[in-house]
């Protein structure tokens, strides 16, 4: 298989290059700067290499007149159950077929603010998902792939231990307790595959700094990009036999 390890390091130099490409332009072009970083925010492309990235894996796997739509957003867009349509950010297809469905994602600051929007967004997308396609939304598909791909900017905001939650009557689940962000994530990505809501997550982080040469680092195994890759890529080889 390709060396996805290699193209995530591109990827992640990429995003963090696109960010700062896009803070300058935006000063430049309005004469002053967005609030925070808002600016890299609202220019988007910062996360294009990922979204490559999985392409690539896909095209490897040597599935036939495939489709692997990550551009136009009216061919990234399918139906919902619990609202009308979603927009996706890689959606491959071949034949009659919804091979593959990937979420991209990435958080850099406001870990606070955002972490419980990340949670609701990634399992509400799962649960619209697979009850759309359990009343066959998707038919005649044999049942798609769905993955999760998360890269969150690691400093010591994100790293640090939370504080202790405390409740009443009812307590917190203790797995949660004293975790930092980044672990907050770990956790969550790692429960989204073992309940079943995706059938692959795939978590890293990377500074600012060393981002831009292409540093990351994957804190746990089972949610590595090698595992992801090769779940995929065996999930589109698996659809090239029943064409072949």
């Amino acid at each position: 298989m390709i060396d996805v390890e290699a193209l995530l390091g591109k990827a992640v130099q990429q995003f963090w290059k696109t960010r700062s490409r896009q803070k300058l332009k935006q000063g430049f072009q309005s004469g002053r700067k967005d609030a925070g970083d808002r600016a890299a925010v609202t220019g988007g492309k910062h996360t294009d290499g990922f979204v490559e990235l999985v392409a690539a894996i896909v095209n490897d796997a040597g599935l036939p007149e495939a489709k692997i739509h990550t551009a136009q957003k009216k061919r990234r867009t399918l139906p919902g159950h619990f609202r009308p349509t979603k927009e996706w950010d890689v959606v491959v297809v071949s034949g009659s077929d919804l091979v593959a469905v990937v979420e991209v994602k990435s958080q850099v600051g406001s870990f606070g603010n955002n972490f419980n929007n990340r949670v609701e967004e990634a399992l509400g997308n799962a649960t619209d998902f697979w009850t759309a396609y359990r009343k066959g939304a998707f038919s005649p598909s044999q049942r798609p792939w769905l993955g999760y791909l998360f890269m969150l900017e690691e400093n010591a905001k994100s790293l640090r231990p939370t504080k202790r939650i405390e409740l009443s009557p009812f307590k917190v689940d203790a797995a949660f307790q004293g975790l930092s962000y980044a672990e907050r994530y770990e956790l969550v990505c790692e429960r989204l595959v073992r309940e079943l809501h995706y059938d692959a997550a795939c978590l890293f982080t990377s500074d600012s700094k060393g981002g831009l040469k292409g540093t990351f680092r994957q804190p746990r195994e089972e949610l590595d990009i090698r595992r992801f890759a090769i779940s995929l890529h065996a999930r589109a080889a698996a659809f090239a036999r029943l064409q072949g």
